[in-house]
């Protein structure tokens, strides 16, 4: 086999190497259940999923480059607005309540693409907001505000 792309082939070595090593030494701790994790059922999951990226990485080491897809350029504003959606929905929930943390996320994300839909990006937010509040709300009873506070008192 020969080895088309180095960087890829030590990156998945790299990544393979580091997720054996932390899902064996995870393997210390109890794993417990989903329901009831112990302290190693978090770090086997991520050297896991650390693993499997880094074989998939070392695949395509092997593959040819008229096999692989040149990178595209990034997308810093999109990349940018993500971040600033996740991080204001996590600054806005004490203060707004969900509803509008999860409105904000959402259409703030949605701007990061050229392809979005105003009507998907609005049946999302209330979907999203919809399951948020039965899963998290009503299923775990997570303790945060579905309405802004001033509404609640």
């Amino acid at each position: 086999m020969r080895i088309y792309n180095r960087r890829d082939f030590y990156a998945g070595l790299m990544f393979v190497l580091i997720g054996a090593f932390f899902g064996l030494y995870a393997q210390d701790y109890s794993m417990g259940t989903a329901n009831r994790m112990g302290p190693g059922y978090f770090p086997t999951l991520l050297a896991g999923i650390m693993l499997f990226l880094g074989v998939i990485v070392l695949i395509m080491a092997f593959l040819p480059k008229e096999a692989q897809e040149p990178p595209e350029k990034t997308d810093w504003r999109g990349f940018g607005l993500i971040l600033v959606s996740v991080g204001g929905f996590a600054l806005m929930l004490p203060y707004t309540g969900f509803l509008i943390a999860v409105a904000f996320l959402v259409f703030v994300a949605a701007a990061a693409s050229a392809e979005s839909n105003k009507v998907e990006t609005i049946i999302l937010a209330i979907v999203l907001a919809a399951l948020g509040i039965g899963v998290f709300g009503y299923g775990i009873e997570l303790q945060f505000p579905i309405l802004p506070p001033a509404f609640t008192q």
